[in-house]
């Protein structure tokens, strides 16, 4: 990371500074900006605070989503739509107790100017590089780390999603679908006729598409709901000396808290990446996460009952990333982050679905695991694998 001096960050770093004057009624002065990488219209920087009146911290993150020049109306709105979610998530987070919250703190934001002011979480570890460089034991602790910090995250926000509802009707946000949640009908029909014309499987059984249409019921309704950021890809986790942190909650909202926790099962399908867990890692991350909620969530201490929640969780999250991924839209591809454990789509794609056998076979459902043995196949022989 270096320190940058572009006139559009100069105008991000001016912005704060008339906010956090506003804020606490005397001059604030920001100096010494570092770009930290935002994506997409987003400019994400790291600031030292030179003028502290009323003892702000030393660095403050600064986040501010602008337009685009020429950017497509429908665009531009979507983005609005997931800057005014992400407003209300860090609202919702930062209300939390301390030792609950998922992320950084927020400080003070301005709707109009699509700008967010938040504590900055000082020198952190990105997990991916973790998983990959890390001895088996540091991989497995910081595996381990994630699954509980998700957990506590959980069991904290259980009950309150009313909360969170009010404050998106506050930013002007109500009844707003997350990003992810808006493209499961699609997925439900895209998938099948995908399978056909990329990978010769004429049919899906009918059993397996109303389980898929059921597991999508996970985002809007399910039993175990509790907050999430929801983009849980690994390049948005981080661990510092205060342990695991989550970033970027454009897509914040709430969903079955099993989706979390299988997320990182399956390998984080909404990037395209891959880490290869045995059995024994993936039950660590399972046993870890429930030790968290299984005081709110009682029925969870069922390995049965557990098991399969995540079988249901794993099989929509299998059937998304191959909606997203299969195609060759390259737009798509191009636009998957890359960082330590990024691999070609094939690979994901192949991994993804091995996993959904061999979860599908502990849990003891054959006509999922042979499906999805059968897509393996498929898309081996497409690849040439």
């Amino acid at each position: 990371m270096t320190a940058t001096l572009a006139d559009p960050v100069s105008e991000v770093v001016a912005a704060a500074q008339r906010l956090l004057t506003r804020r606490t009624g005397a001059p604030v002065t920001l100096v010494d900006p570092v770009d930290l990488g935002g994506s997409g219209q987003a400019t994400v920087l790291r600031v030292r605070v030179s003028e502290n009146p009323f003892q702000l911290p030393r660095t403050l993150v600064i986040k501010q989503v602008r337009d685009s020049a020429g950017s497509d109306a429908a665009i531009d709105e979507g983005g609005h739509a997931a800057f005014l979610r992400e407003a209300a998530s860090y609202q919702f987070a930062t209300a939390l107790a301390t030792d609950s919250r998922p992320g950084p703190d927020l400080l003070a934001y301005d709707l109009g100017a699509r700008l967010l002011i938040l504590s900055d979480l000082g020198d952190a570890s990105p997990i991916t590089a973790l998983l990959k460089h890390s001895d088996a034991a540091s991989v497995t602790n910081s595996l381990m780390a994630m699954a509980q910090a998700l957990g506590r995250m959980h069991a904290a926000t259980v009950g309150r999603e009313a909360d969170f509802a009010a404050l998106l009707r506050r930013v002007g946000q109500p009844n707003s679908a997350d990003g992810i949640s808006a493209q499961i009908p699609d997925a439900l029909t895209a998938v099948p006729r995908m399978l056909k014309s990329d990978l010769g499987i004429e049919s899906v059984p009918a059993s397996l598409i109303e389980r898929v249409e059921r597991s999508g019921r996970l985002f809007a309704h399910g039993a175990f709901r509790a907050f999430s950021p929801s983009d849980l890809c690994p390049d948005n986790i981080i661990v510092n000396e205060a342990g695991v942190r989550f970033l970027d909650y454009e897509w914040g909202g709430f969903r079955d808290a099993t989706l979390d926790i299988t997320y990182a099962l399956a390998s984080f399908p909404g990037c395209l990446c891959h880490f290869d867990l045995s059995s024994d890692r993936a039950q660590a991350m399972i046993d870890a996460w429930r030790s968290e909620v299984v005081g709110i969530w009682p029925h969870l201490a069922d390995d049965t009952v557990l098991a399969s929640k995540i079988l249901d969780a794993q099989l929509i999250w299998v059937w998304l990333t191959t909606f997203w991924f299969l195609p060759n839209d390259h737009t798509r591809i191009a636009a998957a982050r890359a960082h330590h454990l990024s691999v070609p789509r094939s690979d994901a794609l192949i991994s993804r679905w091995k996993v959904l056998v061999e979860q599908a076979t502990r849990t003891g459902d054959a006509d999922v695991a042979a499906f999805a043995l059968r897509v393996v196949g498929a898309l081996e022989t497409k690849w040439d694998r």
